[in-house]
């Protein structure tokens, strides 16, 4: 198994060596720690583990490519040997996102705490590393910036049944259309899954984000809108089946929100007057509370 790390500090050979061995519950002398600039020809491929370390510029100093033989067990996920590099070495560790943009990144702490950071990365010839933004508070990083990052929400891998059926039966039905860009089933579709994801977030209690940006719950809002103006355009055949998908949704979009007597959510997403009467009764609803 492969393992990509970044540490905000520098570490020598002797410390990273130390650590996995810790980690990996294997001897130090089964480990391979190697600068970049090693003479390959020296190392130890047939170790337990090995690992490339390379010193980067930036708030983080030192990058770490790590291999795993399958005969080390158990083997942790990318998160778990984070976590215990970093509370063995006293260090602050970074660890990529799966499915997720690239500037978005896990962290965690020497004290156990992990949480999202967005990490770039500058196209100078050697790259200089910029710790954008964290969720948290890092005592080790007083000067990044502690806020919320939506991309990470919108890239989130939500399941959709419901949608995902609706594909399955429309491109049975209509074959020849059904995935061509710029059709109304194609977007039927697209907004269909963006409205089912919207309300299973909101059925997970906005697991694992536990928040959902304005601008994104506006737009699922809006891609409900966008199904309404859609159906009219479609066949009677997929209309039907775009109805038998959206029941359950819409009752159960209905049965997670409450009704919006105050105007919250209309104060927080306002409508140009001129377009309100054109949205559907769910901007009347809203999730108690707010999830942002």
């Amino acid at each position: 198994m492969t393992y990509n790390l970044l540490t905000v500090e520098p570490l020598n050979l002797d410390t990273i060596t130390a650590v996995l061995a810790q980690c990996l519950h294997v001897r130090e002398q089964e480990v391979d720690v190697a600068d970049e600039d090693t003479d390959q020809e020296l190392r130890n491929w047939d170790a337990l583990v090995l690992c490339g370390k390379k010193s980067v510029l930036g708030d983080v100093s030192t990058s770490l490519d790590i291999y795993v033989q399958e005969s080390v067990q158990p083997q942790p996920d990318e998160s778990e040997l984070a976590s215990a590099f970093a509370r063995a070495a006293g260090a602050v560790v970074l660890f990529p996102a799966e499915d997720v943009p690239v500037s978005a990144y896990w962290l965690a702490t020497e004290d156990g705490r992990v949480t999202r950071a967005r990490l770039y990365d500058s196209d100078d010839e050697e790259p200089v590393f910029t710790i954008d933004t964290v969720e948290a508070p890092v005592a080790r990083l007083p000067h990044v910036a502690v806020a919320l990052i939506p991309e990470v929400v919108r890239e989130l891998k939500i399941a959709t049944p419901v949608s995902d059926a609706f594909d399955v039966h429309l491109e049975h039905m209509r074959p020849d259309q059904a995935g061509t860009l710029g059709t109304p089933l194609r977007l039927a579709s697209d907004r269909l899954g963006a409205w089912e994801k919207l309300i299973r977030h909101m059925e997970a209690s906005w697991a694992s984000s536990g928040w959902c940006p304005p601008d994104l719950y506006r737009e699922r809002l809006e891609a409900r809108d966008d199904l309404e103006q859609v159906r009219g355009q479609l066949p009677h055949d997929a209309a039907t089946l775009l109805q038998k998908a959206l029941e359950p949704l819409d009752a159960l979009f209905a049965e997670l929100t409450v009704d919006d007597t105050g105007g919250l959510l209309r104060k927080e997403l306002p409508l140009a007057q001129d377009a309100a009467s054109e949205h559907g009764w769910w901007w009347n609803r809203r999730p108690d509370p707010l999830p942002w």
